[in-house]
């Protein structure tokens, strides 16, 4: 191929990887990819003596989004220049003495502090302009906003979000599409947000880098001694180790066994000549700092063969390829399958059945497919849609190639119902997961919510299933048969009828005795005669049991459960007629939930929100200054702690 044209195209693809990275928060190819191509451009560049315009080897990231304020920093942020060889970094090293750090995988910062005050916080950006997200800034968890130093200080640093903190915002999001990738994505999202409430739910974090300015300080011409007055000032500094060239290998040994241990992300290590003075005369490349240096893990590649593609659809309608491959050890786990993330990708591999593929982990952890040796191309696209067989068709999104399912009844775009189907207050079905239903109902086992008690019918298949065994397959399948004995509110609420929450669920079943055919047949007007039910809660439930095909999926249901009817005692509705509205911490219950459940059965009820019919506000702190105490005083209702609360109901 010509040269030029291949840097035209290398050029185009590289920008177009870093404006959906930077810009868009998501990835369109592997980190492995991206550098192979750039060190393939940088090679050509150099073969040609040509430089293209907007080449990626001479510009730094992307514009900043313009939702937030923009701001020109002081002096531009480089990025690294960058190896993946131990004797490349030594070379760096040299005579000198240097600091060893990770190298953080979050959204890169700018701070400024005047007075002893946090003034200031701006992102990297594309390295010239940065967005102010200093209210952001204020509700990072470690990060202080007062300190010693009365001075002007700058410092850079890195947000991140740990994976544990990571994987616990993920578990709460139910739409599996809106699930972030990755913490750096999460991150990203989280600091750029225009209403701070939102970063302060995401645990973001601040790690301390580099410190570029403070007026009137004497640091000896160390950068550890800057990192060190860091700490005495508040700062959470990224881990590091003082190395020279001889002790490289200790330090390298130390960083490589480590990063699996750690909780945050980073995706190599960084040094930095601790002479101040011996970096800064060295200036700067148009590109890169020659002050420091970055190490990129050598990631473990593996050969082996693709067994299949495995097309697994989601709510939305999007059908995500999934390589299966011959297992192999990377790092230290078992791995036999990678997301291939879509059809472009999948064409750019040229992936087909047999071909001998290379497999490594990105930053040690996801599994990706780093080449195809064979590329014997792309065949056998499902023109069905493997969870319900319906038409599937391929459609341009962003410039990708993606497929989807076109048939709006797939029970894959009902994987909400059936999560809330299996849920603790519905039929509480214990190792039912979205991500294991997301896989019963990708391979057809799942049409409707009756095939849930038939699984025994795919036992063999399941237990071969990733993250199965014999074990877990039994698990499931005891917790299925103590799910068939329950009461009508659980089934009515897990059918996640429109409108029909927890609370409306047992009303209706307590006003019509528990009897289903009743309330199949209720009208809008003996429905909205219960108090609390209004008259669309009532069509909703009207005209879910008016749909045939519902009735047929009901019918199914019923055919393996077992209703039992609650006692009603005596004393039993003795909250009947009263609403309570619940806020700030429990100390007798263990949640919220358990509590409402209490007074549901006591034929109260629970409503979010604090308006002229609520009889109590439960709150333990009476002189809270929240929203809700404040709307009580002022409506004249009374707050009352969990123990007024208990003795109550006692």
């Amino acid at each position: 191929m010509d040269q030029t044209k291949r840097m035209k195209e290398l050029v185009q693809r590289l920008n177009q990887a870093s404006k959906a990275y930077y810009q868009e928060d998501r990835e369109i190819m592997s980190n492995l990819e991206y550098d192979r191509l750039y060190d393939e451009l940088l090679e050509l560049e150099k073969q040609t003596g040509t430089v293209l315009a907007n080449s990626p080897t001479v510009h730094v990231g992307y514009e900043a989004v313009n939702e937030l304020p923009k701001e020109a920093h002081e002096s531009p942020m480089l990025s690294l220049d960058k190896t993946k060889d131990v004797e490349v970094l030594r070379e760096f090293i040299g005579t000198q003495k240097c600091l060893l750090s990770w190298k953080m995988d979050g959204l890169t910062i700018v701070l400024t502090y005047r007075n002893g005050s946090l003034e200031k916080a701006v992102t990297r950006g594309n390295g010239i302009i940065g967005e102010v997200v200093t209210n952001n800034a204020r509700v990072f968890e470690n990060l202080p906003l007062k300190i010693p130093f009365q001075g002007e200080l700058v410092l850079r640093g890195e947000a991140i979000i740990n994976y544990s903190d990571f994987e616990k915002i993920n578990e709460e999001i139910e739409d599996v599409d809106a699930k972030y990738k990755n913490p750096r994505n999460l991150c990203s999202g989280s600091v750029r947000q225009l209403n701070n409430e939102i970063t302060a739910k995401r645990h973001v974090r601040f790690l301390a880098f580099t410190l570029v300015r403070a007026e009137g300080e004497n640091f000896e011409n160390s950068v550890e001694h800057q990192m060190v007055w860091l700490k005495q000032q508040g700062f959470e500094t990224v881990e590091y180790r003082v190395v020279t060239s001889e002790t490289l290998d200790d330090a390298m040994e130390y960083f490589s066994t480590q990063v699996a241990e750690n909780d945050f992300p980073s995706d190599g290590l960084v040094a930095v000549y601790d002479d101040i003075a011996y970096g800064e005369s060295l200036g700067t490349t148009a590109k890169f700092p020659r002050n420091s240096f970055a190490f990129k893990w050598a990631d473990e590649q593996k050969e082996t063969t693709l067994l299949e593609i495995e097309w697994s659809p989601s709510r939305t309608g999007l059908i995500n390829p999934v390589a299966i491959f011959e297992p192999v050890e990377l790092e230290g786990t078992t791995v036999s399958r990678a997301s291939v993330h879509n059809i472009s990708i999948m064409k750019s591999l040229e992936l087909g059945i047999g071909d001998r593929i290379e497999v490594y982990k990105a930053n040690m952890i996801i599994p990706q497919i780093a080449e195809n040796l064979t590329r014997s191309g792309v065949k056998d696209i499902p023109a069905e849609c493997p969870a319900c067989k319906g038409p599937t068709r391929i459609q341009m999104v962003n410039d990708v190639e993606t497929l989807y399912c076109i048939n709006p009844e797939c029970p894959a775009k009902a994987i909400k119902t059936f999560t809330l189907f299996v849920s603790r207050d519905a039929m509480n079905i214990d190792g039912l997961s979205q991500a294991t239903l997301e896989k019963f109902i990708g391979h057809g086992y799942l049409q409707d919510f009756g095939d849930i008690f038939e699984l025994d019918r795919y036992r063999e298949e399941i237990i071969q299933m990733d993250g199965f065994g014999e074990k877990s397959y039994e698990n499931l399948w005891q917790s299925i048969q103590r799910a068939r004995h329950t009461v009508l509110w659980r089934v009515i609420y897990g059918l996640g009828i429109l409108n029909i929450g927890l609370a409306n669920a047992k009303m209706i079943c307590r006003e019509f005795d528990y009897d289903l055919d009743r309330i199949r047949h209720a009208t809008v007007e003996e429905l909205t005669g219960i108090d609390g039910i209004g008259e669309v809660i009532g069509q909703s439930l009207v005209s879910y049991f008016a749909d045939e095909k519902n009735n047929r999926k009901v019918d199914h249901l019923m055919t393996h459960l077992e209703l039992e009817k609650p006692e009603e005692t005596g004393g039993s509705q003795k909250l009947s007629g009263l609403t309570f509205v619940i806020t700030g911490s429990l100390e007798h219950f263990g949640n919220r939930s358990e509590m409402k459940n209490q007074i549901e059965a006591l034929g109260g009820k629970v409503t979010g929100s604090v308006t002229k019919k609520t009889s109590y506000l439960i709150n333990n702190d009476a002189a809270s200054t929240s929203s809700k105490n404040k709307k009580a005083a002022e409506l004249g209702i009374p707050v009352i702690s969990e123990e007024e609360f208990l003795k109550m109901i006692r």
